[in-house]
């Protein structure tokens, strides 16, 4: 192709020089860490510039598969690859004779559910979409070239700025060169990584703090409500005196507190469920034993941090649990009966809820971590003790009723733990906890225990609408029936008694 073809990048956003094939590849892991639905990627440059050497990486690296063949499109004109996250489609334009006729391959459509990779892109010049990330590749006859990036369209660089503001932080932890592979997020605006390098495995944390964000100040006003972390020093904080008080917390192998990145151990692959997603009871057993080791215990309130600096844990106040409920009625409510809740229906759900947060108003309190449920406990069989029980997500940890972390657990929001188990498990958590203490009530923490457990479903109800609604994640909605299953079982309790009339009567199933 004559060069007077090639594209030049002006005023590029990103300015990469790539010394070798390792850093091309580093670059390729880079734009799949962050690649999303939509993302069209063109490749320019000309003959031997490494345009097919970065789609080469970052398909290997989309499909964490480095052994993934990846033939040039250059016949085929399109190769599709079917990938756990998404499919990603490879164009080759050099032998196009018409830039019309880029609309027989199906870009468009491709583009609709997933993402696609073009070189040669200035052949079809004029039929691609607006919205793209143009890479141009210069180079020589050796391994180093420079990569000018420009987001055209209605692109941002936010996201790319991001993941390589994450190379930049693994570089200067001493892994300039490391793997970088998607891992599913969870129901919160941090995300993951797996971080491979030739030595072990890590796990990077990507929390910038939330009034960065999109929406920020919003998320922000109801985190601040409802006591929730605003960025990651509180989980630096809470990891740190877990650890030093024997629980098996990650190590943080480096942070970034002002970036929001931490760079920390993987626990393992193994979870509390068996391969067809059910309960696995001794692992249940182990995490209440756990929970019981814990609640014995004085924890304290301020923490210190890396930097001097210090971090005090909130109290689950009462206004907070009350504005964690009301998320039943502002999205529950609405999105399954088609109404709003009115605003003498949310007066007196909040009275019920005071009447019953000043019955259990002398419940013990200690360290809650507040989401101790199957997906943030790691099972590590070959440890002895409560080392056998992996810790994380503790970032929202606060100063409040013990009885809540044992209601997460065993009314466990991602897999149906069976009644009799519960009942089993609370036994033996209330068995343990006497034989340490001969003072405690197991009268006072069950009534807690029940409150609480209530209380925390309400509030999901809510939220896995919401998540649905919200933010795009229907999944959430398969869980709506085990946890209106949970609420009767936990209102059963006398001390639920008027709530539990409120719900027969106002709940849209």
């Amino acid at each position: 192709m004559s060069e007077a073809l090639l594209r030049d990048v002006e005023n590029p956003d990103f300015i990469i020089s790539l010394a070798n094939e390792a850093a091309t590849v580093a670059l390729a892991e880079d734009l799949a860490a962050c690649l999303t639905q939509g993302d069209l990627i063109c490749l320019s440059g000309d003959l031997g510039a490494g345009k097919s050497t970065l789609a080469r990486a970052l398909l290997r690296a989309f499909a964490d598969d480095d052994e993934l063949e990846v033939p040039s499109p250059t016949f085929t004109l399109v190769q599709t690859y079917e990938l756990p996250r998404f499919a990603i489609s490879h164009f080759d334009l050099y032998r196009l004779e018409e830039p019309e006729e880029v609309q027989e391959l199906g870009l468009d459509e491709l583009l609709e559910s997933g993402a696609a990779l073009v070189e040669w892109p200035e052949m079809g010049e004029g039929e691609l979409p607006r919205n793209r990330i143009w890479i141009s590749l210069q180079g020589g006859d050796d391994d180093k070239r420079v990569a000018s990036i420009k987001l055209e369209g209605e692109l941002t660089p936010h996201r790319m700025t991001r993941s390589f503001a994450i190379r930049a932080f693994l570089t200067a932890s001493g892994h300039a060169n490391a793997l970088r592979r998607y891992l599913k997020g969870d129901a919160s605006a941090r995300a993951y990584e797996l971080i491979r390098t030739e030595g072990q495995d890590m796990i990077l944390m990507n929390a910038p703090a939330l009034e960065t964000l999109e929406n920020g100040e919003a998320l922000a006003a109801y985190a601040r409500s409802a006591h929730l972390a605003l960025d990651i020093r509180s989980f630096v904080a809470v990891d740190q005196e877990l650890r030093r008080q024997g629980f098996a917390a990650p190590e943080i192998f480096a942070s970034d507190l002002q970036q929001g990145l931490l760079l920390q151990e993987h626990l393992g692959s193994e979870g509390m469920l068996d391969a067809s997603g059910n309960v696995l009871p001794e692992r249940y057993h182990a995490a209440t034993d756990v929970l019981a080791q814990m609640h014995r215990r004085t924890w304290p309130r301020h923490l210190t941090l890396p930097d001097g600096d210090s971090y005090v844990l909130p109290d689950f106040s009462r206004e907070a649990l009350l504005a964690e409920v009301c998320l039943f009625l502002d999205w529950y409510v609405p999105e399954v009966s088609g109404n709003a809740a009115s605003d003498a229906l949310r007066q007196e759900f909040r009275s019920l809820w005071s009447a019953v947060f000043d019955k259990v108003g002398d419940a013990e309190l200690g360290w809650v971590l507040r989401d101790y449920h199957s997906p943030n406990l790691h099972w590590r069989g070959e440890r002895s003790g409560h080392a056998r029980v992996g810790l994380i997500d503790f970032q929202d940890a606060m100063i409040g009723p013990t009885a809540y972390d044992l209601g997460s657990l065993l009314f466990d929001a991602r897999v149906e733990v069976p009644e009799v188990l519960e009942q089993e498990l609370l036994s033996t958590y209330l068995k343990v906890r006497q034989s340490q203490d001969d003072a405690f009530d197991q009268m006072a923490f069950k009534a807690a225990y029940s409150v609480y457990a209530a209380q925390r479903i309400t509030k999901i109800l809510g939220i896995f609408v919401r998540l649905a609604k919200r933010d795009g994640k229907p999944a959430y909605l398969s869980h709506l029936p085990r946890m209106n299953a949970y609420l009767d079982r936990a209102l059963r309790d006398p001390v639920l008694s008027d709530l539990q009339h409120w719900f027969d009567l106002h709940r849209p199933r």
